[in-house]
């Protein structure tokens, strides 16, 4: 009797083992599977997060922090979301609804008038601005362009100057040609300097064909334009390279 209590004892613990082995461990490794799936997820998507700033949305950072323009907290950014340039801005349907926005294609044959209102401002091309100067100095005995706004051709008289040195100049140049054949250095020399001045050849053919000196010489404009500031007046004294317009 007692041994065979002694073996139905035997065999309802092994029973109750093997079944634990068979159930039982089944279910915790499952569980331990379970969390350690999950605790990985969970890793990967923090990893994966970036960081932006809510003034600079073209930030974007892999971990929180201060935004390096404005110094603001960085916020977690939307899933999916990619850093903008700084001139560039992003807003939802509904945002663009409220303040208004409406796009249009820019290009021929898309406008239905051929026309498009926009904001922005008017700015000349620096490019295209010049500034008339005088190549010998003296005293301006007239003006000829007398406000802004004017509009000049090349070759248009500005002004009539009273120089010193150009009446010195144009003495040598007399002097010069009189000794042309002898000493043609010399009156090449002085011919390449009221060049310099940038007198045209037809004004230095014309005080040899003269034969007189010219006191009161005219300016030409060497450009072609309109005039947006005047720097002078009428007997100011002027050095050389100074501003007329």
């Amino acid at each position: 009797m007692n041994k065979n209590i002694i073996y139905i004892s035997v065999a309802l613990i092994v029973g109750l083992l093997v079944g634990f082995l068979l159930f039982g461990g089944g279910s915790a490794d499952k569980a331990t599977i379970n969390v350690k799936d999950t605790h990985d997820h969970s890793e990967e998507i923090a990893s994966n997060q970036m960081w932006t700033c809510s003034m600079h949305p073209q930030i974007m950072q892999p971990e929180p922090g201060d935004c390096p323009i404005c110094g603001m907290d960085l916020i977690p950014a939307e899933s999916g979301a990619d850093g903008l340039n700084a001139n560039e801005i992003k807003m939802t349907d509904n945002a663009m609804a409220l303040a208004n926005i409406q796009t249009s294609l820019v290009g021929k044959g898309q406008m239905g008038n051929n026309s498009l209102k926009l904001s922005g401002k008017i700015k000349a091309n620096e490019e295209s601005n010049a500034v008339q100067v005088t190549y010998f100095g003296g005293r301006i005995e007239k003006l000829y362009v007398n406000s802004t706004g004017e509009r000049v051709g090349a070759g248009q008289r500005l002004a009539t100057i009273y120089s010193p040195e150009l009446v010195a100049a144009q003495q040598e140049l007399l002097t010069a040609s009189s000794l042309k054949e002898s000493q043609p250095d010399l009156y090449k020399a002085v011919r390449n300097k009221l060049k310099l001045w940038k007198l045209s050849e037809k004004q230095i053919n014309a005080i040899e064909t003269a034969g007189k000196v010219q006191e009161n010489f005219p300016v030409f404009a060497t450009v072609s334009g309109t005039v947006t500031m005047k720097m002078v007046e009428e007997g100011d004294y002027l050095k050389q390279g100074s501003n007329f317009y």
